[in-house]
């Protein structure tokens, strides 16, 4: 907040912040109330809050559908309103459970007027979000740029999620494959061995037979018809190769 309100020549219009647990203290999201800005983080849980838990009746726990990297997800949410040390008034606490024995997720926030639903799906998105980082730096290493020179490493992000959203236009169509994380669809499609043969204005690819090969060449259909400016205005072609 800080930092944000630091910079003169930005309009000061924040107003919903969405962090992890580890980020802030109950002090400093004491501040955050009284500049009206609201908050959803996660809390930490405890023994006596475990405990309390435990204690909640079923019927009293609602069932919500929340958005996951794979359609949606069935969980079980049951709020009130709780105190919190160095923190001035209530804050609306939120129990979230799934289907199996994993411990609840805990959510505090000071947004008493959105439904409990609008509640955990906003948050469910901040999950998704992590998960895309996750992937890019895991898979694409966004965090090991090669270079300390500043406009290096913009570049370097630039094209780290240029290759991971490619790489998810490249499957969105194939349904068996569309929610795969990246790893999955490098392996499956991209790291294929295959021999290349170029002619006047075209270039054929013959791939080599595997199980995902059907469902890439239905995909690889759409690009036979468009000629790649940047290659001299050639064709691409994609074959199956006739040896293994």
């Amino acid at each position: 907040m800080d930092f944000y309100h630091a910079d003169q020549h930005i309009n000061n219009t924040l107003k919903y912040l969405i962090f992890d647990c580890k980020f802030t203290t109950y002090q400093n999201l004491d501040q955050l109330n009284k500049r009206d800005v609201n908050f959803i983080t996660i809390r930490q849980r405890s023994q006596s809050l475990i405990k309390h838990i435990e204690t909640i009746d079923a019927d009293q726990w609602k069932k919500i559908e929340v958005e996951k990297a794979k359609g949606t997800r069935l969980v079980y949410a049951y709020e009130e309103t709780t105190k919190l040390k160095d923190y001035e008034g209530d804050v609306r606490q939120v129990f979230i459970k799934g289907q199996n024995k994993m411990r609840p997720a805990i959510l505090i926030t000071n947004d008493f007027d959105i439904t409990l639903k609008q509640l955990i799906r906003k948050y469910s998105r901040r999950w998704l979000v992590k998960t895309e980082t996750s992937e890019q730096i895991d898979f694409f290493h966004l965090n090991r740029n090669s270079s300390g020179i500043v406009i290096k490493v913009d570049f370097d992000l630039t094209m780290t999620i240029l290759a991971h959203n490619l790489l998810k236009l490249f499957c969105k169509d194939m349904d068996a494959y569309a929610n795969c994380n990246a790893e999955t669809l490098y392996d499956k499609f991209i790291s294929a061995p295959g021999e290349i043969s170029i002619s006047d204005n075209k270039i054929l690819v013959a791939l080599k037979k595997r199980k995902e090969l059907p469902c890439l060449m239905d995909s690889l259909k759409k690009s036979e018809i468009l000629p790649i400016s940047w290659l001299q205005d050639f064709h691409l072609n994609f074959s199956v190769n006739s040896s293994t």
